[in-house]
């Protein structure tokens, strides 16, 4: 016989893993199956398994029913078809010049790890990433020449100071944006070397910000 008492052990391993700052609770086990704390500890003390919500779960979690219930041990907790990928423009470079443009560009699959996927912020987050090539050395020391960037397109309209993929008159841009007092924009190039811009608000498309290159996070 399936013991509740096991299940619920296995299940509290599952959720530890999501949360490893916490210990998990009955309780925590309960919310997950998104069953009442009262019919919980009724399941329990009956040793009856509510197998309709122990599915739901182990589908969302993309874990072994076969492993939860009868202990097979199999592969992986993790569907190993769970792939995560980003569309990367190999054909395009971001720099001080321009001139490109994003829709007319073939993309490839970039395929990225599970650890790059929580450290940009789970799976949703990674849905409106896109990976560009960065050229030229205007952007140094925060961007150098043939950086991979990664920039989230849903962030496409100005909420604070940071570097952006824009679109100006010259093309295909990544700069610092800096709000004026006027309602004008700065367009910074981080390297002093380079000459800033002022543009108004209507020269200024936001293709997204980028909050991530090889090896840093902004």
């Amino acid at each position: 016989m399936i013991n509740v008492s096991d299940m619920i052990e296995k299940l509290k391993d599952v959720l530890s893993k999501e949360e490893t700052d916490n210990k998990i609770f009955d309780k925590d086990v309960a919310s997950a199956l998104e069953i009442s704390q009262a019919n919980f500890a009724t399941m329990k003390t009956r040793n009856k398994i509510p197998y309709n919500n122990v599915l739901d779960f182990c589908a969302i979690k993309k874990i072994s029913i076969n492993w939860l219930l009868y202990g097979q041990d199999p592969s992986s907790l993790v569907d190993s078809t769970d792939k995560y990928w980003i569309r990367y423009y190999p054909g395009i470079a971001m720099s001080a010049g321009g001139g490109s443009s994003l829709e007319a560009e073939d993309f490839e699959q970039l395929d990225i790890p599970d650890y790059f996927v929580k450290m940009m912020g789970g799976k949703d987050m990674v849905k409106t990433l896109e990976a560009i090539n960065v050229t030229g050395e205007s952007m140094e020391p925060a961007l150098n020449d043939g950086d991979i960037i990664f920039v989230d397109t849903a962030k496409n309209n100005y909420s604070k100071d940071g570097i952006y993929a824009i679109y100006t008159e010259d093309g295909l841009l990544v700069k610092r944006i800096q709000k004026r007092a006027d309602g004008k924009y700065d367009i910074i190039s981080d390297n002093n070397v380079f000459s800033n811009q002022i543009i108004e608000k209507y020269e200024l498309t936001i293709y997204g910000k980028v909050i991530s290159s090889f090896g840093s996070v902004f």
